[in-house]
């Protein structure tokens, strides 16, 4: 088999890999680079495979990160199958269309305000594109091998990152690769734990948070700190959350707050992103993805009202003066409804930006958390008045020691590991520290590098 690393290197997006074998072309992963410049062009230029010429998609997850190329990838020419678990198809539904009609909204709106240099600003793929390309997804079970050719097969475990999250370990009868997608927390309140993997040939690992420990504090209690203080000098707090996956858990927090009076039941709090809606009503469909039972999950998903439409956004920021938490997508404040929100109350130092997840470079979101004093939306600046937090401890993805912890389930080492979806200087490290406490052999792959396996 040969590896092509299409993503996923020196950054945390724009994850594909082409495993090749015997004239057959299978793509892992299909992820849209976000963040910097440099990468978001990544997504205009041709595809260094011709997506015709691929055979099958395996997707280990829905984020957009990971998922969100594939309209393009249909549009340009792929007729293949897309396998993925039931969870992340129903995700991807609702996920990449609502992907296509930001980009539409983006360009109309560069195109309106003039703020592009492009004449006229075009989206990379369309609302309807997105729909087209779900006609080719098919739904496959957990744990069982799936026959791709010959004697190539694939298999799901659970990773415990958002619903329907899963490992790919793909086998041609002689060599195994394990693909860990974005690897969960044993211990996240949500979510199940990851399986544990206890072989694989060559592993391919992310390294989001190679570099860093979670904070073992309980979130419950900064998050019942900030919506305290906040409310108590009038103001609001608005939750940047990614729409599948951490909104899901920042509604549970806000439930266990509420539920223990450790902020007023009344406390106002509002969903506002129709993606992040139908994402949480999803938990009752899939509860074999999760921990929460029955009573609970219903409970949280009654914790905040649901925002619909455009015209019920904009009255949340003619509220009037009255305090509420407002959680809205993107988690990276890149896009979404959540831009109109920072405009109004990013300049008001009685609120405060809470973002609850990873901020990858070039974002907003990581200009925010780094200090910025002004922060351009919508081609105007706007100046940063209110008081910015950022959470370390609600991520779902593992840091170094449970990656680790994880690591220590294989029975035997793979015969290499490489390390991507990680920062430089987080793939760095967790290379040295997997040489270090493991003695096995790692490597961080560069970007269009071809691997013999």
């Amino acid at each position: 088999m040969k590896l092509t690393f299409l993503g996923a290197t020196g950054t945390v997006t724009g994850s594909k890999y082409l495993l090749e074998r015997a004239g057959r072309k299978i793509l892992i992963d299909c992820g849209l680079f976000q963040g910097l410049k440099e990468l978001r062009l990544r997504n205009w230029k041709k595809l260094p495979a011709d997506p015709a010429s691929i055979d099958a998609v395996l997707l280990t997850h829905a984020h957009i990160d990971h998922s969100g190329y594939i309209p393009l990838l249909v549009k340009r020419g792929f007729k293949g199958n897309i396998y993925c678990s039931a969870a992340t198809y129903d995700l991807c539904a609702i996920l990449l269309p609502d992907s296509g009609y930001l980009q539409e909204e983006d360009a109309k709106r560069a195109n309106r305000y003039a703020y592009t240099k492009h004449k006229p600003a075009l989206p990379l793929y369309t609302r309807k594109d997105a729909e087209e390309s779900l006609k080719q997804f098919k739904v496959v079970d957990f744990d069982k091998p799936h026959h791709l050719a010959d004697d190539l097969t694939f298999a799901l475990g659970r990773s415990g990152h958002i619903l329907g999250s899963a490992f790919i370990r793909v086998n041609d009868g002689k060599t195994s690769i394990l693909f860990s997608g974005d690897l969960g927390r044993a211990d996240d309140p949500v979510m199940k734990p990851p399986v544990h993997m206890h072989s694989a040939d060559y592993l391919v690992l992310e390294s989001t948070y190679g570099d860093r420990l979670h904070e073992d504090s309980d979130p419950l209690d900064k998050i019942g700190e900030i919506i305290r203080n906040t409310m108590a000098r009038g103001g609001s707090v608005i939750i940047p959350a990614f729409a599948v996956g951490r909104t899901q858990s920042i509604l549970y927090y806000i439930h266990q707050l509420k539920k223990a009076k450790a902020i007023p039941e009344v406390t106002p709090v509002f969903l506002d992103s129709p993606m992040a809606i139908d994402a949480t009503q999803l938990l009752n469909r899939h509860k074999n993805d999760h921990r929460l039972s029955k009573k609970l999950c219903a409970e949280v998903c009654r914790v905040a009202q649901y925002v619909h439409t455009a015209e019920e956004s904009k009255a949340l920021d003619r509220g009037n003066g009255l305090p509420a938490v407002i959680i809205s997508a993107s988690g990276m404040a890149t896009g979404g409804r959540i831009l109109h929100h920072l405009k109004h109350f990013i300049g008001d130092m009685r609120n405060t930006i809470l973002f609850t997840g990873y901020q990858a470079a070039g974002t907003r979101g990581a200009r925010l958390v780094h200090g910025e004093g002004e922060i351009k939306i919508h081609g105007r600046m706007w100046p940063v008045r209110a008081q910015v937090e950022e959470l370390h401890n609600t991520s779902a993805h593992a840091d170094y020691s449970e990656i680790l912890d994880w690591l220590g389930y294989f029975q035997t080492p793979p015969r290499k590991v490489f390390i991507t979806h990680g920062e430089p200087e987080a793939a760095s490290s967790l290379k040295m520290k997997i040489e270090d406490h493991l003695g096995w052999n790692a490597v961080t792959p560069d970007y269009l590098q071809e691997v013999e396996l």
